[in-house]
């Protein structure tokens, strides 16, 4: 039997452990060292034994707890939720998928930006005030994006039907990518979107936490009152800030 150094150490600073106990050791260490070649060998099977850990399925309960109270509008209890997951399991993947739902939580209730920041209009000469009682639906979106050229046209609906009733809504591009601004004109005129559209600089995709398009805020009496997917929102939903 060839007994490793690093035993013989540990079995001399034990008082020289019988040679049973030094073989139980060092079957022991034998099996660790198999079970770490395996899983180095099969990363899906670490990934699987990590997402089945206590941890993990605790986050992930938490997590569905947190997405639920802001399916309800409670805002502040799931931003509590959040510190919780995040101060409790910050290194699971529960709270990796919980990043960009921090994000969008750390907008809401942030007064509205102080300007618009806007480079250009292309329709709608910049009459919105972010600052008034109105309710104002700001879209984030880029000419590329396939959700976005989904998203974007749908909107055209709700703010024929509840442009009437107050609401307003703007659309908000960066031109990056493959975007141009004649690709941008081109497809506002042929998907007949007639709400206020505009180029900004930047700024307000950062103030309001934007990382990924589409995305949408709601403000309303100048606070941002909603942040999040567009398809998240429903004429209901928005009836309820106007």
């Amino acid at each position: 039997m060839r007994v490793r150094p690093y035993l013989l150490a540990a079995a001399f600073l034990a008082g020289c452990a019988p040679a049973d106990k030094v073989d139980a050791l060092e079957q022991r260490v034998a099996t660790l060292e198999d079970e770490v070649k395996t899983l180095k060998a099969n990363p899906s099977a670490a990934k699987t034994a990590a997402a089945n850990s206590p941890e993990e399925a605790a986050a992930e309960e938490l997590l569905k707890e947190i997405a639920a109270l802001t399916r309800d509008g409670k805002y502040e209890e799931a931003k509590t939720q959040l510190a919780t997951l995040k101060g409790t399991y910050g290194a699971t993947t529960a709270y990796k998928k919980a990043r960009k739902l921090e994000q969008e939580l750390d907008v809401i209730g942030k007064a509205a930006p102080p300007s618009w920041e806007i480079e250009k209009w292309y329709q709608g000469q910049g009459n919105i005030d972010l600052t008034s009682s109105k309710a104002t639906l700001v879209v984030f979106w880029e000419v590329w994006c396939p959700h976005c050229q989904r998203e974007v046209p749908e909107l055209e609906a709700t703010y024929k039907s509840l442009g009437p009733q107050g609401l307003q809504v703007v659309g908000l591009t960066k031109i990056t990518k493959s975007a141009t601004e004649e690709k941008v004109t081109e497809f506002i005129k042929e998907k007949g979107v007639t709400y206020p559209m505009a180029k900004e600089t930047g700024a307000l995709s950062e103030y309001f936490g934007v990382s990924g398009i589409p995305a949408a805020a709601v403000v309303k009496d100048g606070k941002v009152v909603w942040r999040g997917h567009p398809a998240r929102l429903d004429e209901e939903t928005l009836k309820a800030w106007l």
